[in-house]
């Protein structure tokens, strides 16, 4: 198998694992009881958090353990645009969010009665930055822009985003689940931002929000005073320990990692586009994660292209990874402006750690035998026609 699908999920690394081995065994308790097996649940617990919070440049009661990057993003985006909501009622995002954020804003826009400014976006993926200075109100609740994108890979301009926000008064949210351990995530700039351990080989079912430190926030859940009553439920020991050692191997030679899959990203490129012509890349004037190649094939769409992959041992994409297995035409791409038949036809290949080079030539070998037989069988079937 060649997985080139790391933007979905990635494997989890040795030391997450042998982190939360104990946690899984002997070491049971729950972390809220106060005898000596919660207590020592409790210290994990602490100790994941620190180190976290030293990775992240951030201090620890900043940091709010949740079961992944959508409930963070929910979190997020409910529990500030509702605690702000007596300043007013308006939020500023963009269509090439992920779902955890679009749905989640959508839901306040039709059910709670709040307004929102969809940001254009760019050919290339980027906001519209003097829009968003324009859009910013005094009863502007929030503002959530992903910082770098899960199907494109494309990354914001965040220095200057943060600016805008900054010398307007509005508070600032990023969705930074692809960005942690690819590319710097300076949480100097954000008020808020979240994360999922099982994007950095790390856990599935973990995650955090960050939030600054002053700022307050309604909770989405009830039941527990965890987290500083910010978010209720007995916490996941095991995937938290996971989550805060994956963070420290991923963090550990991010640059050197970053350049190698750059190098592998555009020698699958380079073959793909060689062989195949028509082959249309989807945001590569953009600055991009350098691990994320997305690809439109106009000559079959991206469900028969996956398909055939896999009966290679490819794994990739169409693109997001939450939609219950549905492959649609890419809300990202559609709102770069891409017709209909060219989000419909896009394939993303995402590398990671454990891709090799002797994985990338073989894989841009068989997306070549994939085309060149639809093609040949597209001409056989003209022919038959024509007869």
């Amino acid at each position: 198998m060649i997985y080139l699908d790391y933007n979905a999920t990635t494997p989890l690394c040795q030391a997450a694992r042998q982190a939360m081995l104990p946690f899984l065994g002997e070491n049971f308790g729950n972390p809220s009881s106060i005898h000596v097996a919660g207590r020592s649940a409790r210290a994990a617990i602490d100790d994941s958090r620190d180190r976290l919070a030293h990775l992240l440049a951030a201090k620890p009661h900043e940091l709010i353990f949740t079961s992944g990057g959508t409930e963070a993003n929910n979190l997020a985006v409910l529990g500030l645009s509702c605690s702000r909501a007596a300043r007013g009622r308006h939020l500023i995002s963009c269509r090439t969010e992920h779902h955890a954020v679009l749905n989640t804003i959508e839901h306040l826009q039709e059910r709670e009665g709040f307004e929102v400014t969809w940001l254009n976006i760019s050919p290339a993926g980027l906001i519209d930055l003097e829009q968003l200075a324009d859009a910013i109100r005094d009863d502007t609740a929030l503002v959530s822009i992903m910082h770098a994108n899960n199907e494109t890979g494309v990354i914001q301009p965040f220095v200057q985003i943060s600016e805008i926000c900054r010398s307007r008064g509005a508070l600032l949210h990023s969705d930074m689940v692809q960005s942690f351990g690819k590319i710097p995530t300076d949480l100097a700039l954000v008020d808020a931002a979240s994360f999922a351990a099982h994007k950095f080989y790390g856990p599935k079912g973990a995650g955090l929000l960050f939030l600054r430190s002053g700022i307050p926030i309604d909770p989405i859940h009830f039941g527990g005073a965890h987290e500083n009553q910010r978010r209720p439920g007995t916490e996941n020991v095991e995937a938290i320990t996971g989550m805060a050692a994956a963070a420290e191997f991923v963090e550990r030679d991010h640059a050197q990692e970053q350049e190698r899959e750059r190098n592998l990203r555009d020698c699958l490129w380079d073959e793909i586009s060689r062989q195949i012509p028509s082959a249309l890349a989807n945001g590569p004037s953009a600055h991009r994660l350098a691990n994320t190649l997305n690809v439109s094939f106009t000559d079959l769409d991206s469900e028969t292209m996956l398909m055939a992959l896999d009966l290679e041992g490819v794994c990739a994409s169409s693109g997001s990874a939450c939609m219950v297995g549905s492959i649609v035409a890419s809300h990202v791409l559609l709102a770069m402006g891409l017709t209909l038949e060219v989000a419909k036809s896009a394939v993303r290949f995402s590398l990671g750690k454990f891709t090799t080079s002797e994985e990338i030539d073989a894989a841009a070998r068989v997306v070549s035998h994939i085309i060149q037989r639809t093609n040949a069988k597209r001409i056989t079937q003209t022919e038959q026609i024509a007869i």
